[in-house]
Order: C-alpha cells, then structure tokens, then sequence
C-alpha cells in the first residue's frame, strides 16, 4: 500500500533540475516530523514547511500496488510520453519518500515512461533504479547515502552545516536558503533574506557550493 498526500503536473523549482517539467508524487509520513504543529518545536527537522499529513491532497490517496500508483502518475503527464526531445520525469518526494518508495514502484514508473527523481533526507537507504538521487540532510540525523547526483542543503542549519558533509560524493553541491517554517512567522521574509545573503556570502567563499533560489515560489506555482 503506497499512501500519497498529493500529486500534481509542474515545473521542478529548484537544484540542477530547476525549470523541467515534472509530475511531483508527495509521499504522505517522515521518520523526522511527525507534521503536526503542536510538535514541531520537539522535532529533527523543526523549520519545514510541507503539509504531508495524510491522503487528502490534490490526486492524493492509497494505492495497492506500483502498477496503480505509476498508472495514477502517468495521467497527470500531458499528452506523448514519447514524443520527440521529451523525457518524462516524475519526483519523489515527502514527507520522506523511502519509507515507502521501493524497487517494484521504480520499475512500474519507469515502464510507464517516466524518469525517476527522489529527493530524500539521506537517513535511509535508497532503492536501485533511481535515475535522479537529491539528498538533502536536516539537522543531526544521521546521513547514510554517501553518493547523490545533488546534494541540496537548506541553509542555514546550526547542527547541518555544509562543512559537515565533505565525504559525500555529489555531481552537484546546492545551498537553499531557509525560508520560514508553516505557517509563516512574523518577520519571515526579513529571515528569508537574511539567509539568503549568508548563503550567498558562502557560496562565494566556497565555490564548490552553488546558490539555489526557490523558483517555484518566486513565480507562484505549485
């Protein structure tokens, strides 16, 4: 049983595939957030602000095996999944996807077309097949995938900085700028821009690392 908060057709928002189009599957649970607010202060990862709580989202629900869940995906991708210069490409994400994402979905997702990107918080192992691997690590949980195509840290984490992370090996190295958690607080876009000219101030110090902006928020799409 795969259980999914929500589904939707967009455009990836940020890292080395910002700007392609993309079927996004949110995985419902996370092993460093419960999702509930009366907990947030007590949890890992306290600052995030994703509902995946639940199966009520937009194209959400609970599928009994990969091949509905991959069928269900591959309706949200408009029109050829063959035509010409065009390769699909669905993203994985949560909540954390692999408590739940496993072999039998990836080969379901690819036999329908799709590229698979997963973007995980590294605390549990990934599946074979996966084309794309994003890790993205929060706070002092333990990171256990040590190879990714891109390794995105949101930035800054006082227990999470980029230092902490050297041994792994990434194609791409991303800062995200930590924007304010759900709901917004007072004096959030004051923070967001704060560490957005800190996590500039490192990259620049540290050309290894690149500046990721959130694009799908800055140009108000899902």
């Amino acid at each position: 049983m795969y259980r999914i908060k929500e589904a939707f057709y967009t455009l990836q928002g940020e890292g080395a595939q910002a700007g392609r189009a993309a079927v996004f599957c949110r995985f419902s649970k996370c092993n460093l957030w419960n999702g509930r607010e009366a907990d947030r202060a007590q949890a890992i990862c306290n600052f995030c602000d994703t509902d995946f709580v639940g199966t009520d989202g937009q194209n959400g629900g609970r599928f009994a095996t990969a091949e509905a869940l991959a069928a269900h995906l591959r309706a949200l991708w408009p029109g050829d999944m063959q035509a010409p210069g065009v390769r699909p490409y669905v993203v994985c994400t949560g909540g954390e996807p692999l408590l739940q994402l496993d072999e039998a979905l990836i080969a379901a997702l690819h036999q329908q077309g799709f590229d698979v990107g997963v973007e995980t918080n590294g605390t549990l192992p990934a599946p074979a097949g996966i084309d794309w691997l994003c890790v993205s690590p929060k706070a002092d949980a333990p990171v256990v995938i040590t190879q990714c195509d891109e390794l995105k840290l949101v930035y800054p984490q006082p227990l999470a900085m980029p230092e902490r992370f050297q041994d792994i090996k990434a194609c791409h190295y991303f800062l995200s700028p930590m924007a304010s958690a759900r709901p917004p607080l007072v004096g959030a876009d004051a923070v967001k821009q704060a560490n957005t000219r800190d996590a500039t101030a490192y990259c620049l110090a540290h050309p290894q690392w690149r500046l990721t902006l959130q694009m799908h928020k800055i140009i108000g799409i899902d």
